[in-house]
């Protein structure tokens, strides 16, 4: 067995390997250089930022215009609060508005989170080298649980309102049923003056006799007297 030969190989070998890690970490370095070299920075300020990790793209009208480079957690004792700071390089000739919205949104239902920024209307003035411009804070997935907590007790709260108006409509039509039956049987004021002939006629005749003596209407009817009155000795 040629021991040196082995012991040349394993030299050779492990050369081979530094070589190719030397090369990887260079190309990495070249394109890294290459990116800072055509992009600008932009810090995006947020207070929530919902799981945006180093490499996430950057979106600008939908279309792929950079790439989230840092991440920065910020404590600020002024205002008592924690700001998060995203870090991105945006491709030069890519011309944001300042007045955009920023938003951290999903690629499907679950998908990997991005920064999507959404073209404003102020074309005069764009986004430059270390510009800083506050985000929209994502919601949290529990104030999802609580707004379809509240959404579903209010929902419950009108269900029961619209039952309880449903039962009232219902009590007031069995109620009316039961009035028009009364007056078709004759029962009641209303119906023994719709169907009875014998009221309708006594009416009738008040009517007539107030027409031939309408002094009636301003006499006061005298009052019986409780006791009777003694007779004369």
């Amino acid at each position: 067995m040629n021991f040196g030969k082995t012991k040349t190989e394993f030299k050779v070998g492990i050369f081979v390997f530094i070589a190719i890690i030397i090369l990887f970490i260079f190309v990495l370095l070249i394109g890294d250089f290459k990116n800072t070299i055509s992009a600008y920075k932009v810090t995006f300020i947020f207070n929530f930022i919902n799981g945006v990790k180093v490499g996430a793209p950057v979106r600008f009208a939908g279309v792929d215009v950079g790439q989230v480079r840092h991440i920065n957690i910020v404590a600020s004792q002024e205002t008592n609060n924690t700001k998060v700071e995203i870090v991105a390089y945006i491709r030069k000739g890519v011309h944001i508005p300042e007045d955009s919205e920023v938003w951290v949104n999903t690629l499907g239902l679950l998908g990997e989170k991005y920064i999507e920024i959404m073209p404003g209307k102020n074309y005069a003035n764009f986004l430059g080298e270390n510009a800083m411009i506050i985000g929209n804070n994502p919601l949290p997935m529990h104030e999802f649980g609580e707004l379809a907590k509240s959404i579903a007790t209010k929902l419950d709260q009108s269900m029961n309102d619209i039952k309880t108006l449903t039962n009232s409509i219902s009590s007031f039509t069995q109620n009316l049923d039961d009035g028009l039956t009364k007056i078709k049987n004759k029962e009641g004021t209303l119906g023994k003056l719709l169907y009875d002939d014998s009221l309708y006629k006594q009416l009738e005749e008040l009517v007539v006799d107030i027409r031939k003596h309408p002094w009636k209407l301003l006499v006061k009817p005298r009052e019986k007297s409780a006791e009777p009155k003694s007779p004369k000795k």
